[in-house]
């Protein structure tokens, strides 16, 4: 059973078992993530939210109920609010640093909260999810971050895909309160599941206000004493020990180096070797949206319900607990079998299921003159259900961590803080797009595409994108320090070949060579001024 558990390497010093801890808890912050973006989708379907909130319109049903455009709006905004939350995240970041940016990022979400709990209209309640999506996107930019610079290189994979997993079981959260409040015919129905989110927030800046900062920020600011205290907390042994000296000289070294070639701009991130990078990390995080997840869970209950299903709240409770459990096998494999061949082959089962749903949807329903879903085959229905259930395993356990290991790992120090804050920003404007224009594409009625399950071919076709960018544009970064990712980039051309490449030296080492070979060459240069007269400059000044 040893070859299936985790096992520090017997190079590491000190102890693994509080960095881990401590990237664990931080991940707690994908709770909120995953909350805040899975309760919107219950409370769209709920009787009395639709009835408080209506401005008059009324659904195929009968029933009052919010436009489709109001829905794209509501489900929306919040992602728009991530999205600038995101871009604006290294400015915390890079000032007061990861941890009081993370602890300022939960404040600004718990006052959206608050706007969305007082609502009884839509305009407090779309401004609520605006700062709610403005916090959520400062936190899924800094999480990620503070994650992969303080875990250990070789269980780093697992722990920032903890994100991921934290995100998911902020989604079953949700689903479960939903479920629970569903039938609630007073404000409890949607005020509740919105207030439960306040604990998340306030367990994340109760953990931040003791954790240390990250030792790769107190090095970037010139706090070398501080950067060693903080390592030393994180691996449990003391600042002067030869292996947090060792480990600090590399960070020091790379990010000497970056500076001695100027500060960094966002600009700067697409320039030179650094564009492959920021489109790689800009890539995976949009391909991971256009798989079509946020489908799911935005308007699962919805879509569900329109196909036939009866008990459409129970189903989002299901699919909920399988994203839940299939993030579980991810996590063990990303440091065990690598990421490139976890997203291949999860890009590759996510293209099959996505087919198969489109297929059985679209051959198995039509619709009556009202525009109202009639099921001809309801055991296709199911069906398609269980292959809804197969791509979430497979987007788990696979696209779902993985999009924010990759992207925390192939930044060099200087730059990170911007690259990641656009490559999260990404995630963010993708799931924007997809959140405003799905009712559009979906529902019935004038000025709406109405391809119901016919979505699920659009789905399919950005999976099958997902399978030629692994192969051409992903590297595999296991097992490296993120100063060993910044020299595998240097040296490795072509993402397949990089499986196969192994550091030489470290970068402390690298720079040490140079430091002398420029002593040399200097030295030399002074030999020559010495002897170009044929004089020596040494006696010039005896007396003849």
């Amino acid at each position: 059973m040893g070859r299936f558990a985790f096992h520090k390497p017997d190079e590491e010093a000190g102890k693994a078992w509080p960095a881990i801890v401590i990237g664990l808890f931080v991940a707690f912050g994908g709770v909120l993530f995953g909350y805040d973006t899975g309760t919107i989708s219950g409370i769209l379907a709920m009787d009395y939210w639709q009835n408080l909130f209506s401005t008059g319109y009324v659904n195929t049903q009968g029933h009052r109920d919010v436009s489709p455009s109001q829905s794209s709006a509501i489900v929306s905004i919040l992602s728009a609010g991530t999205f600038f939350g995101a871009l604006g995240s290294p400015i915390l970041a890079d000032t007061i640093g990861r941890r009081l940016g993370l602890i300022v990022s939960s404040v600004v979400f718990i006052l959206g909260v608050i706007f969305q709990t007082a609502a009884t209209a839509l305009p407090l309640f779309l401004a609520g999810r605006f700062f709610a999506g403005f916090g959520v996107g400062l936190i899924s930019a800094l999480i990620p971050l503070y994650q992969s610079e303080t875990a250990p290189r070789w269980i780093r994979g697992a722990i920032v895909g903890a994100y991921q997993f934290a995100i998911t079981i902020g989604l079953l959260l949700a689903a479960v309160v939903d479920y629970a409040t569903q039938d609630r015919q007073d404000t409890g129905s949607y005020r509740i599941p919105i207030a439960v989110q306040f604990a998340w927030a306030i367990i994340l800046i109760s953990g931040m206000l003791i954790l240390p900062e990250t030792p790769r920020f107190l090095i970037k600011k010139g706090q070398h004493d501080k950067a060693a205290h903080a390592l030393s907390k994180l691996r449990r042994i003391e600042p002067s020990h030869v292996a947090i000296q060792a480990e600090l000289r590399e960070i020091r070294a790379n990010h000497e180096y970056e500076m001695s070639i100027g500060t960094a701009t966002y600009i700067d991130c697409f320039r030179g070797p650094m564009l492959k990078r920021q489109l790689t990390g800009m890539g995976v995080q949009a391909l991971q949206q256009l798989t079509g997840i946020n489908f799911i869970f935005y308007y699962g209950t919805q879509y569900f319900k329109n196909s036939g299903i009866q008990d459409s709240f129970t189903i989002q409770v299901i699919t909920a607990c399988i994203n839940v459990v299939s993030s579980l096998p991810g996590l063990y494999a990303v440091d065990k079998l690598g990421r490139r061949p976890l997203l291949l082959w999860g890009a590759v089962g996510m293209c099959a299921s996505q087919f198969l749903v489109a297929m059985l949807g679209t051959l198995t329903t039509g619709q009556d003159a009202a525009g109202n879903i009639v099921v001809y085959n309801v055991a296709a229905q199911k069906a398609g259900i269980a292959f809804i259930c197969i791509y979430i395993f497979f987007f788990a356990s696979t696209w779902g961590p993985l999009a924010w290991v990759v992207t925390g790992e192939i930044f060099p120090l200087k730059m990170r803080a911007k690259s990641l804050s656009m490559t999260t920003a990404t995630n963010w404007l993708l799931n924007w797009a997809i959140a405003y224009a799905t009712p559009y594409l979906v529902n019935y009625g004038e000025g709406y595409a109405n391809l119901q399950s016919k979505i699920f071919f659009v789905w399919f076709a950005a999976c099958f994108l997902c399978i030629a960018f692994v192969y051409f544009f992903i590297y595999e970064t296991k097992g490296w320090s993120l100063e060993e990712v910044d020299e595998l980039y240097s040296e490795v051309s072509s993402a397949r070949k990089s499986a196969g490449w192994k550091p030489s030296t470290t970068f402390a080492q690298r720079q040490g060579v140079a430091a002398a070979t420029d002593e040399v060459v200097k030295g030399s240069a002074g030999e020559k001024l010495e002897h170009s007269d044929g004089i020596s400059h040494h006696n010039e000044h005896v007396p003849v």
